[in-house]
C-alpha cells in the first residue's frame, strides 16, 4: 500500500465514522423525543413513598418527626428494624382503588417505590429475602399494581433508591452505625446488586414508562457507575424515561443537572418550583400534601386544596410537571385528607383539564390576575388564562402582548359564547360577566393570531461605582427592535413618552429611585420596572463569623447587593448560620446621616429556621467605640409560624454614622415541642440596608 492510499483510506474511515456518529447523535435525540411524548402531555403524575416505615408511622420512642428515613432520624439498629417485616401486612391494598383515585383526580402516571433507601423491596425480588414475600402478606405490590395500571389505561413508572442502608455491601454506612463493621463490603458486588434488581423492575411487570432514581448523592456513586447503569437499562429497554437522579450532577433540591455529560431525561425540583421555570429542559417537581413523603400520623399540616391546584397550575404554565406524593398507611390505605383534596383536583381538572393536558409554557413572566398555558392552534395559539384573582371591575387585563386577539371565551362555557375584547396602551382587556365559574381557579381562554409575542417590562441590571459612590443601571437585555423604545426616571417618578430615552448605562447617586417602562410603537406596554437602592448599596461589610458552608451565598457582599431572599432556602441569596448568631458590621465609607435601618431574615420552621430572640443595632464614627441604636426582643415560645421572609425595620431621629454593627441573635437549639428538638437552630439573614 502507497502513501497516497493509506491517506485516503484513513480519510474515507473518518468520513463514515463521522456520519455513523452524527446519526447515532440524531438517532439518540429522535428516540428521546419519541419516549418524552407522553410524558409531556402528561402534566400532572402521582408519586407514592411506601414501605416498612409505614408501620411505626412517623413515631420512634416518643419522637414524632420521622417517615421513611426513619431507620436513620431515629438511628434504629438494622436488627431491629428487620423485625418491621413480620408486621408490614397492608390487607387493605388494593391496587385498584389506587389507580382509579388517581385517574379521578386527574393523574396520567404513577410513580411507586420499588425499594427507598432502607433497602426493603416492594417486589418478589430473587437476589435479597428482605422484600414484600417475606412479610404475611406475600403479595407482589409492584405487579398488582403495574396491571392496575394497563387495566385503567394509567402510565406506571418506579422508583428506585441507588443508595442501600440494608445491604451489607452498601457503602457508606450511616455516621452513627459503630458497631456495624465495613469489613468485607464491595461495593461493585452491590453495583451488581442493583443492576439484577433493576432488571426485575423492568423485565417482570410488563411495559413500565419511568425509572426515578434517588440516593445518588454520596460519595460511593459515581458517574462512571451512572453510565454503566444507564447504558444498561437503555440495552433493556429504550423507550423507558429515567431522570436525572441516576447521576451525580444534580444541584441539590432544585434539581438542575448542568453538566454537559448529566445523564437522564428531565429534572427534579424537590418541594420547589422553579421561580421561571427551566426552559430548554423536560422537569417534574416532586412534591408533598403536608411536611413528609412517608406516612406520617402525626402530620397534619395539610397543603390546601386551592394550594395544591395553584402548584399544578403554576408548574404547568412553566412548562413542567407536578408529581404530587401520597403515603398510604401500614394498612395500604391512602390517608383521607390526601383523597378528600384528589377529589377537589379531581373535579377542578374534569373542567379545566384542557388547560394543563398537553400545554406548553405560557409566554408570560407574570400577570397579576393568575397564570397562562398556551397550545399551537391553526392560524395561530391559543392561550389559557388560570384565573385566581377573579377581577371585581369585571374586565380581565392582559399586559404586554402584542398579538392581535381574535376571540375569548369561558373554558367552563360548552357554548364558547365569545367575551367582549378591548385595548388599551398596549393591552388586552376581556370583559366578564358574573361571578368565576370556579372558585379557586377559573379559565379564560383567548385565542390570537400567529405565535404569542410579549413585551416585558424592561429588566436592568445594576452596580455599585465606588470610585463615584453612585450606581449603574444597564439594560439587561439588547433591545433589536425599532419600534421599541424605552424612556426611564432617576427621581422615582412614573417615567413618560416626555422624559429621558435609554441609549446607555445610566448613572446616579445614590439613594437611587430608578424607574423605566417600555414603549412600542408610540404605545406604551406593560409594567413600569421599579429599582429602589438605599445609601448602604455596595457598601463593605464584615462579618464576625462565616455562614455555613451551604448557605453562604456570595459572602458578605450578599448583605448590600440589593438583591433579597426569597421563601426559597434554596435561592442563592441567604447566609445561614447554624447555632451562631448573625454578628455584621457595614462600612458606609464616610459619615454620613442615618435615620433608619433594614434587616431581613427568614423564617420557615419546618426547616430549622427560626426568627432571631434578639435583634441588636449599633452605630460609631470610628469602627471603635459603638453606641446603642435600635434593639428588638422576640419571645423564643413563639415560633410556630408560617413561611415568610421578614424585615426588621425602625426610624429614629438622625445621628452620624459611619459603621453600623447588626447583631441578630440565635435561640441556639430547636424548642423542645418542635421536630428537630436538641438539633441546631438556624438563623438566616439577607439585605441589610441603611437611609
Amino acid at each position: 500500500m502507497n502513501l497516497k492510499t493509506g491517506i485516503i483510506i484513513i480519510i474515507v474511515l473518518l468520513l463514515t465514522c463521522g456520519k455513523l456518529f452524527s446519526q447515532e447523535a440524531a438517532n439518540n435525540t429522535n428516540n428521546k423525543e419519541n419516549r418524552m411524548e407522553w410524558w409531556r402531555e402528561a402534566r400532572f403524575g402521582m408519586f407514592i413513598h411506601w414501605g416498612l416505615y409505614s408501620v411505626p408511622a412517623g413515631e420512634w420512642k416518643g419522637e414524632t418527626g420521622h417517615a421513611e428515613w426513619i431507620r436513620t432520624t431515629a438511628k434504629i439498629p438494622l436488627e431491629e428494624y428487620d423485625q418491621l417485616v413480620g408486621q408490614f401486612n397492608p390487607v387493605k391494598f388494593n391496587a385498584e382503588e389506587w389507580v382509579k383515585t388517581a385517574k379521578d383526580a386527574g393523574v396520567k402516571y404513577m410513580v411507586l417505590t420499588s425499594k427507598h433507601h432502607d433497602g426493603f423491596c416492594l417486589f418478589d425480588s430473587k437476589y435479597t429475602d428482605f422484600d414484600i414475600m417475606s412479610t404475611p402478606f406475600k403479595r407482589d405490590i409492584l405487579k398488582e399494581l403495574a396491571d392496575a395500571c394497563r387495566k385503567y389505561d394509567m402510565k406506571i413508572g418506579w422508583y428506585h433508591s441507588i443508595m442501600d442502608w440494608h445491604n451489607p455491601d452498601y457503602l457508606p454506612r450511616r455516621d452513627w452505625e459503630t458497631t456495624r463493621s465495613a469489613e468485607g463490603a464491595d461495593f461493585n458486588r452491590y453495583f451488581e446488586y442493583l443492576k439484577n434488581q433493576v432488571k426485575e423492575i423492568i423485565t417482570n411487570y410488563g411495559d413500565i414508562s419511568v425509572l426515578w432514581f434517588d440516593g445518588e448523592w454520596e460519595s460511593t456513586w459515581s458517574h462512571e457507575y451512572a453510565s454503566k447503569l444507564y447504558r444498561f437499562i437503555r440495552d433493556l429497554d429504550p423507550n423507558i424515561i429515567i431522570n436525572n437522579r441516576i447521576d451525580v450532577y444534580r444541584d441539590g433540591m432544585a434539581g438542575i443537572s448542568k453538566n454537559a455529560e448529566a445523564l437522564g431525561d428531565f429534572g427534579t425540583p424537590e418541594q420547589e418550583i422553579p421561580e421561571t421555570g427551566l426552559p430548554g429542559t423536560d422537569w417534574e417537581s416532586c412534591m408533598t400534601m403536608n411536611d413528609h413523603w412517608g406516612y406520617n400520623k402525626a402530620d397534619n399540616n395539610w397543603k390546601s386544596s386551592k394550594d395544591l391546584i395553584y402548584n399544578l397550575v403554576d408548574i404547568a404554565s412553566k412548562g413542567g410537571n407536578y408529581l404530587l406524593n401520597v403515603g398510604p398507611t401500614a394498612e395500604g390505605i391512602f390517608p383521607q385528607p390526601s383523597i378528600d383534596r384528589l377529589k377537589t383536583i379531581g373535579k377542578w381538572m374534569r373542567m379545566n383539564g384542557t388547560s394543563i393536558y398537553g400545554t406548553q409554557a405560557g409566554p408570560f413572566k407574570k400577570q397579576s390576575w393568575g397564570k397562562c398555558t398556551q397550545k399551537e392552534i391553526a392560524g395561530g395559539t391559543r392561550l389559557f388564562l388560570q384565573v385566581f384573582d377573579w377581577p371585581k371591575t369585571g374586565k380581565l387585563t392582559i399586559a404586554s402582548l402584542i398579538n392581535e386577539p381574535v376571540k375569548a371565551f369561558l373554558l367552563s362555557d360548552p357554548k364558547e359564547t365569545p367575551l367582549t375584547l378591548g385595548k388599551h396602551n398596549g393591552n388586552i382587556d376581556i370583559s366578564l360577566t358574573g361571578s368565576a365559574p370556579d372558585s379557586i381557579c377559573s379559565v379564560v381562554v383567548l385565542d390570537i393570531k400567529g405565535k404569542a409575542e410579549v413585551l416585558d417590562s424592561p429588566e436592568f441590571v445594576y452596580k455599585y461605582i465606588p470610585a463615584s459612590d453612585k450606581v449603574e443601571f444597564s439594560l439587561a437585555s439588547e433591545n433589536k427592535n425599532p419600534k421599541l423604545v424605552i424612556y426611564y426616571s432617576t427621581d422615582g417618578s412614573v417615567p413618560t413618552d416626555k422624559m429621558n430615552a435609554y441609549t446607555k448605562p445610566v448613572l446616579t447617586k445614590l439613594p437611587a429611585d430608578f424607574k423605566a417602562v417600555v414603549y412600542f410603537g408610540n404605545r406604551r406596554f406593560g409594567e413600569v420596572t421599579g429599582i429602589k437602592l438605599p445609601v448602604s448599596f455596595g457598601k463593605t461589610v464584615t462579618l464576625k463569623k462565616e455562614p455555613a458552608e451551604k448557605y453562604k451565598a456570595l459572602g458578605a457582599q450578599s448583605l448590600t447587593d440589593g438583591v433579597l431572599g426569597s421563601v426559597r432556602i434554596a435561592d442563592g441569596n441567604w447566609l445561614g448560620f447554624e447555632g451562631d448568631d448573625f454578628d455584621a458590621t457595614l462600612d458606609m465609607g464616610k459619615k454620613i446621616g442615618i435615620h433608619s435601618l433594614i434587616l431581613g431574615y427568614l423564617v420557615s420552621t419546618k426547616s430549622w429556621i427560626f426568627e432571631p430572640t434578639e435583634i441588636n443595632i449599633e452605630y460609631s464614627t470610628d469602627g471603635k467605640e459603638f453606641k446603642p441604636l435600635l434593639n428588638k426582643k422576640f419571645n423564643p415560645a413563639i415560633w410556630k409560624s408560617a413561611d415568610a421572609v421578614r424585615r426588621y425595620s425602625d426610624v429614629f431621629p438622625e445621628v452620624n454614622a459611619r459603621y453600623i454593627r447588626f447583631v441578630a441573635k440565635n435561640r441556639g437549639l430547636c424548642p423542645a415541642d418542635h421536630p428537630g428538638k436538641g438539633g441546631k437552630a438556624w438563623v438566616f439573614v439577607d439585605e441589610i440596608e441603611v437611609e
